[in-house]
């Protein structure tokens, strides 16, 4: 049941070329930093990414953009990122925008062993464009496929040595649902206990999901935008 590795590197060392990555996090918050630089450090190419945005230039899945590291980029938001934006217009970037919460009950699906999903997001739109649709009650939904993504890389807040989770405030956003989705799980924690140290009721992600755990360091925890009220 001991499911920790040394390091990130030792973590994602089987990550090789082409391989279908989630990566958790919202903006840049609580995303697995670690695992991302030993991505770069590893140099493996061609990467599919499912994640809610494409990090910023200098941090998060833009050091991954910065190295041609990524072939496609699935995500419901990507406006923060300029190398992203000239990849994607030079066409060097395969890009599929998603309605973010396609983007999450596809995670969801996959997490649950559901091979697909109906959703009203989209109709209408480009985003229905060569896609399968039906009609219930009178309203018409769009069938969205579940990911089927090789590897899920999360952070949490705490987690135990059998890979039990818990996650802090905004950090708790498509980390959880991720989780449940990858073939190989792989997250990387701030605080590491031993079991029995984590309230039960407190675990959001389960160990069962969880295969491979380590503790993580240096993290940045940077804010992708800060906006502050004039004092009145």
């Amino acid at each position: 049941m001991n499911k920790v590795v040394k390091n990130a590197d030792e973590a994602i060392h089987d990550i090789n070329d082409n391989a279908v990555l989630m990566l958790g996090g919202f903006g840049l918050c609580g995303i697995p930093e670690n695992c991302i630089d030993a991505l770069v450090r590893r140099g493996c190419n061609g990467l599919t990414c499912i994640s809610n945005n494409a990090g910023v230039d200098d941090f998060g899945i833009g050091l991954m953009l910065k190295t041609h590291q990524v072939k496609k980029m699935i995500s419901s938001y990507v406006g923060e990122n300029a190398e992203f934006e000239r990849q994607l217009l030079s066409g060097e970037l395969e890009v599929e925008l998603i309605p973010q919460g396609t983007l999450a009950t596809r995670c969801m699906a996959a997490g649950y062993g559901m091979p697909a999903i109906y959703t009203p997001a989209g109709v209408g739109t480009e985003v229905a464009i060569g896609k399968e649709s039906r009609t219930f009650h009178n309203k018409e939904y769009l069938l969205e496929y579940a990911f089927d993504a090789d590897f899920a890389l999360v952070k949490a807040w705490k987690g135990d040595t059998q890979g039990n989770l818990i996650y802090r405030e905004t950090a708790r956003n498509f980390n959880p649902m991720m989780a449940m989705a990858g073939k190989i799980t792989i997250a990387e924690v701030e605080i590491l206990v031993q079991p029995g140290e984590l309230d039960p009721d407190q675990i959001h992600t389960p160990g069962i999901y969880v295969h491979r755990i380590f503790q993580g360091k240096d993290y940045q925890k940077r804010i992708e935008q800060r906006t502050v009220r004039k004092r009145v």
